[in-house]
């Protein structure tokens, strides 16, 4: 009988969790871009300003902030004081940080990542055995299959 109240709990929360965690993916953006464009509070006169709160990823906005030059003393205040609630550190880089046009660049990625693909079209390996496989190969060997796989053209 116990078994059959944790199975249904567990079934009752699991799409709860996958619809928090989709919700967030949309949303983790949308709070850097309210801090450095449209200033406008996300965790103040919401539907639901715990879940806001809750939502809000304060290393993933750290980083996006990173990148910006008159950003980066607050984003290493904030590093240093981490332990402080999500809706205070959202607040201080909203008030703190002006509102002006910024271009926006891709994160950097591992350099061995298109290594890494090259491998595993190359071996038509899944990618934790591609990984595996890039460790060992050589860079002689690498360059031999990127010369392999190298179909010329633009791009």
């Amino acid at each position: 009988m116990a078994h059959m109240s944790s199975s249904f709990v567990i079934s009752v929360q699991t799409p709860l969790t996958k619809s928090k965690k989709k919700y967030q993916n949309e949303t983790v953006f949308e709070y850097v871009n309210s801090i450095i464009g449209s200033k406008k509070n996300m965790m103040r006169g919401t539907e639901n300003d715990e879940l806001a709160e809750k939502l809000y990823d304060p290393f993933v906005t750290n980083r996006s902030l990173s990148y910006y030059r008159d950003a980066i003393l607050f984003v290493n205040e904030l590093n240093i004081y981490n332990g402080i609630d999500h809706k205070l550190q959202y607040e201080f880089l909203l008030h703190a940080l002006r509102s002006m046009p910024r271009n926006y660049g891709k994160w950097p990625k591992p350099e061995r990542e298109d290594d890494l693909r090259l491998v595993m079209k190359y071996y038509q390996l899944n990618l934790r055995k591609a990984q595996a496989a890039l460790s060992i190969l050589t860079e002689e060997q690498l360059t031999a299959i990127r010369a392999e796989q190298e179909t010329g053209g633009f791009g």
